[in-house]
């Protein structure tokens, strides 16, 4: 109590609670717009190693081949996180905190301007001739005429008219002030967009899938099992998932002479809505930059490729027929390789019939270029399609439950001697092989195939929205000058009236001069 006494009495320093002043400190400088600004190009800079290093949610392998060639390296990266940018802790914490600045230091600055519109323009300065533009003269009338005039001057200026002694009185006007509305929209733009691409990844999602083009294979948007690969947003359980189902009745493209292409198409059926319970299907014709959008969501065409087809006739005279799609090596002439894969008809024994599965592995060429026995090919387009095989009989390990690429075999079979090639040979359409146990594997001809992409995100609308804000807030900022202009009138001894015209640009100068001359000669009318 006597402590209190004391404090009250001699006006003691008032207590300070221990750290207030650090998390004060702390949130003005998080909240100030240099802060943002940084954080915002520390974002587009941490967004860089998404663009240039492979990413595991897009192609898992490609990682686990990048680290298996730049050894340490490759494995600090990872600890890094820096194969899952967009997922990573730093990313994360850089793009929450720019959210915390961009709201921080815009609610002020709102509220400051809320308040600056609702306040008057300033007082007439005393001496308008310190002005950086001035003018002055003598006209005729009473102060009311010129006080009328310079009001139908400044017409769509704010402004307002004061009395001063001695009879004189003054036009306070100001314009410009869209130009922190810009400055605003651009801001909240800012954060809009943000917030718009957060929620993308978070309620987003977007799958790849390979599609025959011969209208026979149907690819529905029910769940992730229908996808060859699937990237789903944060709170994606892939249950959910937008309805449709897709066909490709065939493909289109067309080639220049040089090999380049010059048309991809992808005709397609689809059924979406209410269509999926009548089952009508609905017709569209797909291509690179017209991606298919339904019910919220986008099909993008990605790419195309061929599928070989082979018919096996086993040692009993059953036939199995495949058209396993076969991935492009070279993506100028669409050399491809891959892996078809047969389990023999007939054995119910799981023993027996892991010594008898064969596949068909190696290369084709759309447009064969023989050097010697070596295939490659010449032009992308089917011309003269051919293949160069090599037939593997025994365990594929397709069996042990454990998944495998369906563009090649497991070669820890092969080099187990579980898998043994028992043939080789190059093929055109119609050739075959026969093999020792008088099976025929026969090259029948080719099917294409589509690479399709299924993109979901309920945040894009507003991507688009915020993104034309942004655009439309800077433009506003910059082209849009503050200004300012006062005028003074007062009675002359002769029954004339003095005139007085001051300005100022409250940012750049440039072009304020000539609309001040204008509007200085509107005032006096015309009389400078």
């Amino acid at each position: 109590m006597d402590a209190l006494r004391l404090h009250h009495r001699y006006g003691a320093a008032p207590v300070t609670i221990p750290g207030i002043p650090f998390l004060r400190n702390t949130w003005r400088g998080l909240t100030s717009m240099r802060t943002a600004l940084i954080l915002l190009f520390l974002l587009a800079l941490a967004a860089l190693p998404g663009a240039l290093l492979p990413q595991r949610t897009l192609n898992a392998n490609k990682v686990a081949d990048y680290i298996a060639q730049h050894g340490w390296w490759g494995r600090l990266l990872d600890q890094l996180q820096l194969y899952n940018v967009y997922a990573s802790v730093w990313f994360g914490a850089i793009y929450i905190l720019l959210m915390i600045s961009l709201v921080g230091c815009l609610l002020p600055r709102t509220m400051e301007y809320a308040r600056a519109l609702r306040a008057k323009p300033v007082l007439t300065p005393r001496n308008l001739s310190r002005m950086p533009h001035h003018a002055e003269s003598t006209v005729d009338g009473t102060p009311d005429e010129a006080i009328a005039r310079a009001t139908k001057a400044l017409g769509g200026w704010r402004k307002v008219v004061r009395e001063e002694d001695g009879g004189a009185r003054t036009i306070s006007a100001e314009r410009g002030y869209l130009r922190e509305t810009g400055n605003l929209v651009f801001h909240f733009a800012m954060l809009g967009l943000i917030i718009a691409l957060a929620v993308g990844k978070l309620y987003g999602y977007e799958g790849q899938v390979i599609v025959k083009a011969d209208g026979r294979q149907e690819f529905c948007n029910s769940g992730v099992l229908g996808y060859d690969s699937f990237q789903p947003g944060l709170t994606v359980d892939g249950t959910d998932l937008t309805p449709f189902c897709v066909k490709v009745k065939s493909f289109d493209v067309n080639f220049l002479p040089t090999g380049q292409p010059d048309l991809f198409r992808a005709n397609l059926e689809y059924q979406s809505t209410e269509d999926l319970d009548t089952g009508k299907w609905q017709d569209y014709g797909l291509e690179v930059n017209s991606p298919l959008r339904t019910n919220g969501d986008r099909v993008y065409l990605l790419g195309h490729g061929y599928a070989p087809v082979f018919t096996v006739t086993f040692p009993n005279g059953e036939k199995r027929t495949m058209d396993t799609q076969w991935r492009p090596v070279n993506q100028v002439t669409f050399l491809s390789e891959g892996a078809t894969k047969f389990d023999p008809p007939g054995i119910t024994n799981a023993e027996e019939r892991r010594t008898k599965q064969i596949a068909v592995t190696g290369l084709f060429a759309p447009t064969a270029l023989l050097h010697g026995n070596l295939l490659n090919s010449s032009f992308p387009d089917l011309r003269k399609p051919m293949v160069a095989v090599d037939v593997l009989r025994g365990d594929l390990g397709i069996d042990n439950g454990r998944g495998q690429s369906i563009f090649g075999v497991d070669e820890s079979m092969v080099s187990g001697g579980r898998l043994k090639k028992v043939a080789r040979e190059n093929l055109a359409v119609g050739g075959e092989i026969t093999l020792d146990d008088k099976t025929v594997v026969r090259f029948d001809g080719v099917q294409r195939w589509v690479y399709l992409q299924v993109s979901h995100d309920p945040g894009q609308i507003w991507v688009l929205v915020f993104a034309i804000a942004i655009i439309l807030g800077i433009g506003g900022s910059l082209m849009i000058k503050r200004r300012r202009l006062w005028v003074r009138v007062v009675p002359a001894a002769d029954g004339r009236t003095v005139v007085e015209v001051g300005g100022l640009a409250r940012t750049d100068q440039a072009g304020y001069g000539e609309e001040f001359e204008r509007l200085a000669d509107a005032v006096s009318g015309g009389k400078n």
